[in-house]
């Protein structure tokens, strides 16, 4: 998408549910202590560090890897469900670190290991969705299910995201980006 309709629909989205921010904020102060923003170093575009920023949903400081089921808040349970807590991310699509679609953007770690694919995605923005987001959305739940979940992440999963990325990233076009924009709308909307 261009950076034109990044900020405009960032700035625009950002208005309508900073209420809804303001009310899950509260929800997670009572919920648990810490801080309301969970915040990790991601490498984005041209392989450059930046924070993502979350709504916490997790007791305690996390690690890297955060499929420990047992640490979600019961806010941060929900939040992760209807995938509010994704939200801040409009903050990083306006300062221009993410897009709407691209790769997700991935923590130095697993970019390392995956260094050639990571170069030749990150020529631009990572983004809030892309075709391989939608088809791992229960990526939580099948790893949550693993006896040593990061290890099917490095070994099955993330390979294949990184595929399908690479795939979509060779065809993009702005009416693609739009077409993925709306089945992950309809994919949070409707939860199957």
């Amino acid at each position: 998408m261009t950076r034109l309709v990044d900020i405009l629909g960032a700035a625009i989205l950002l208005l309508i549910v900073l209420p809804i921010l303001l009310l899950i904020a509260i929800l997670i102060v009572l919920d648990s202590p810490g801080p309301i923003l969970f915040r990790q170093e991601r490498i984005g575009r041209d392989m450059k560090p930046f924070l993502i920023l979350k709504l916490r949903t997790m007791h305690g400081a996390s690690d890297a890897f955060e499929f420990k089921p047992q640490r979600i808040t019961n806010v941060g349970e929900w939040l992760r469900r209807w995938k509010l807590d994704e939200l801040p991310q409009l903050m990083n699509v306006l300062r221009g670190e993410m897009s709407f679609v691209g790769p997700r953007p991935e923590i130095r770690k697993y970019v390392e290991m995956f260094r050639g694919s990571y170069q030749r995605l990150l020529v631009r923005r990572p983004g809030l969705t892309d075709p391989a987001t939608l088809a791992y959305r229960q990526e939580a739940e099948i790893l949550a299910n693993e006896p040593d979940p990061e290890q099917v992440y490095v070994s099955r999963i993330l390979p294949e995201k990184l595929r399908l990325s690479e795939q979509y990233a060779m065809s993009r076009t702005f009416r693609s980006d739009i077409h993925v924009l709306l089945r992950t709308l309809a994919a949070v909307l409707i939860r199957r």
